[in-house]
């Protein structure tokens, strides 16, 4: 019974399946490690600036603060399908190839990391006890030392563990970029698994992704926890 199954799924897949999925695999692999560092490198200022003008901290601006909490809570607040259609003529200028591809794919997801980072990079600040910046300005540290030398090692297991679950949203968003000519598995279960009438093709691009998330995943709690002192 399962031989007969398996020649049936089998079936499914056209000729050059393997060459199709290896190709697809390191389209959302490359999408996804790309985009979270795009992220990473926007939203950890963002992040720490919006946490260091809070109320009572370092560099307290009430003003600056919310604006930067506005920004962010838009960004985030944008569902990612929308902001993927709306960024297509900033992408088309920005890039020679147009708004097809992976390279266009990345900067919708980029856009729409780079809040999602920042309000987990602020979040991870907060769970710093508040005592610590007592105890720094007491040993006479400057604000740029407090910042460097005691938030962020202090806060780098809970990033470590951000920029992790980053990156696993945005494997879940280049499926949807696949919808609209981003490449990757999604794109080659929509081609082939839905037009083509191949479901085959889907459940193991699916299977893939699942894949990628749980190594990623585990790779991302185990530096979390290497570089955790506490």
């Amino acid at each position: 019974m399962f031989n007969d199954l398996w020649a049936t799924f089998s079936q499914q897949f056209p000729d050059n399946f393997a060459s199709l999925l290896t190709v697809s695999t390191v389209e959302t692999v490359y999408m996804s490690v790309l985009s979270t560092l795009i992220a990473a490198l926007l939203g950890l200022p963002l992040g720490f600036l919006t946490f260091l003008t809070n109320k009572g901290a370092i560099l307290e601006n009430k003003k600056l603060n919310a604006f930067l909490n506005v920004i962010i809570n838009i960004g985030r607040s944008i569902p990612y399908i929308i902001l993927l259609l709306a960024l297509i003529p900033i992408t088309s200028w920005l890039l020679p190839g147009g708004s097809i591809g992976s390279n266009a794919a990345i900067v919708s997801l980029s856009a729409a990391a780079t809040p999602f980072f920042a309000r987990l990079t602020s979040n991870a600040l907060f769970e710093i006890p508040t005592g610590l910046t007592e105890t720094a300005k007491a040993m006479g540290a400057t604000n740029w030392q407090i910042i460097r030398k005691f938030y962020l090692p202090e806060s780098l297991p809970t990033l470590i563990n951000a920029i992790t679950l980053t990156f696993v949203t945005l494997i879940g968003y280049t499926a949807m970029a696949g919808t609209q000519g981003g490449g990757g598995l999604g794109s080659l279960a929509i081609n082939y698994g839905v037009y083509r009438n191949m479901p085959s093709v889907t459940w193991a691009a699916t299977i893939v992704i699942v894949i990628i998330v749980i190594l990623s995943q585990k790779l991302g709690d185990t530096l979390a926890k290497r570089v955790d002192h506490r």
